[in-house]
């Protein structure tokens, strides 16, 4: 891989950790304009070198950071329509103010291959034992005035307070429909398996037809597909699951298809950034009509990133500490028969980092934050490759900590590739510099990087915006 550098130009600074970095062009106007969402609750634009508010929901957000200030939910996703100038529709996706509950389990949760109640637990009283519940709405931006809530396209109850998605929402310009990336529902390990389970919303890549069924409202709080009613079933699709937690999913085009992008983030080991171009997602209706009828689904067109029984390219460990020597950690296998049904019809990632890695060009990942396609010239080194971001270099993480901007190549023989570190020439001094967010604009021909100086959202204003320039 080549090595590449590369200047981060900050264009924002002061603001609220950044969640979703993307542009759009405002109805009446003639030039893109970047947008920022923020995880507390804001949207602001970019205007002339200054910062406008576009949106504040602020009081439609979960209270955030009660555990200590680290906090995964919040303001998770933002998308405009591919019609926005036109239209003026745009779509959210939030943890919700007042639905706070406590919790799915009562104490933290990791599997024993020696125990099998451990490996086969279910989500009980799903009703009354959730964390928070995280919605999808749509809202319109009028010729004249503030933007204004149209309608809720789902409400999920989530088990957990982490693994909700992030950058959450984009619109396929494959296939016009909106697409949710969720998580898993938290904890560690996905204690229900939740990500294989053809009827759980959670761990999945789900389309929206927004265009269809655009009467309905308000749809019921639920945590399957089969609980919804018929009608906001056949807006739905799924287009892969055995997702753990994605930072959303970015499309490239290729001459006449479109290769999609996605990372999921790890659990131990390892980070993984996946790719595939098939687009036959299959209907919900479908699903759950199997699923009435307990019969088999084919799943031929269904993606399957592998989680809970595989982390990228591993079976998925439990590492604990050797006793003999506290230098080395012993890794057990946790899901076995998991691993080795999944085995087949699981994608392999294109790339992988890893959470431990002696290689000098190499480093120790933490946690994925974003995958973004790059299709500039202005830095050719990148063009059409994959850049990728993680939050923090393990190695780094005492004082201060920095993140990393790496990249990869797709495969002419569809092989898994190595990846590069991409070097930057910016300073944060003795200021952290997690990396949390990474964007694009519409042609993918700019990139935006999100850096923020705390792990607590209840750590104000600690955020800048650059642009990755040459």
């Amino acid at each position: 891989m080549i090595k590449v550098k590369v200047s981060l130009q900050p264009i924002v600074s002061k603001v609220n950790l950044p969640t979703v970095l993307k542009t759009a062009i405002l109805p009446g106007d003639s030039k893109e304009t970047l947008f920022i969402a923020t995880q507390v609750g804001e949207i602001f634009y970019i205007r002339d070198g200054s910062v406008r508010i576009f949106l504040d929901i602020r009081t439609r957000i979960v209270k955030l950071g009660t555990s200590g200030g680290y906090d995964e939910r919040g303001l998770l996703g933002l998308a405009f329509h591919p019609g926005f100038y036109n239209n003026g529709l745009f779509y959210l996706h939030y943890s919700s103010a007042g639905t706070q509950g406590p919790g799915a389990l009562s104490e933290s949760f990791s599997p024993d291959p020696c125990d099998p109640k451990t490996l086969n637990l279910t989500w009980k009283d799903r009703d009354t034992q959730y964390d928070h519940i995280d919605t999808v709405e749509e809202w319109t931006l009028p010729s004249s005035g503030q933007p204004q809530k149209r309608r809720t396209l789902l409400n999920i109850r989530r088990p957990f307070s982490n693994h909700n998605g992030f950058n959450s929402l984009n619109f396929s310009p494959e296939t016009g429909k909106l697409v949710l990336t969720t998580g898993d529902g938290g904890s560690g390990y996905d204690p229900f398996n939740l990500s294989q389970n053809d009827m759980e919303i959670a761990g999945k890549i789900v389309e929206i037809d927004v265009g269809k069924h655009t009467l309905i409202q308000n749809p019921p709080v639920v945590t399957r597909f089969h609980e919804l009613p018929v009608p906001i079933q056949e807006t739905l699709s799924v287009v892969a699951k055995g997702v753990r937690n994605i930072p959303g999913i970015s499309f490239q085009k290729f001459h006449n298809q479109y290769i999609k992008y996605v990372g999921n983030v790890g659990q131990d080991l390892v980070e993984s950034i996946f790719s595939f171009n098939q687009n036959n997602p299959l209907p919900v209706t479908q699903l759950v009509q199997a699923y009435l009828m307990q019969a088999e689904t084919n799943q031929e067109g269904l993606v399957n990133f592998g989680w809970r029984s595989w982390e990228g390219i591993f079976p998925t460990q439990i590492i604990k500490d050797c006793t003999a020597n506290p230098a080395l950690t012993e890794k057990t296998m946790a899901y076995y028969e998991e691993a080795v049904r999944d085995s087949v019809t699981r994608l392999q990632p294109v790339t992988s980092y890893y959470h431990k890695d002696p290689r000098t060009d190499k480093f120790q990942g933490t946690a994925l934050t974003g995958v973004q396609a790059y299709m500039g010239n202005n830095i050719p080194a990148l063009t059409g490759s994959v850049v990728f971001t993680d939050l923090s270099r393990k190695e780094e993480t005492k004082s201060p900590a920095k993140g990393v901007l790496a990249y990869t190549r797709l495969r002419t023989d569809g092989r898994p590739n190595d990846f590069s570190v991409i070097q930057t020439d910016y300073h944060f001094g003795n200021q952290s510099a997690y990396y949390v967010s990474l964007g694009t604009n519409l042609d993918q021909t700019k990139l935006y990087l999100g850096v923020y100086g705390s792990m607590k959202v209840t750590d104000f204003n600690q955020g800048t915006i650059f642009e990755i320039i040459p």
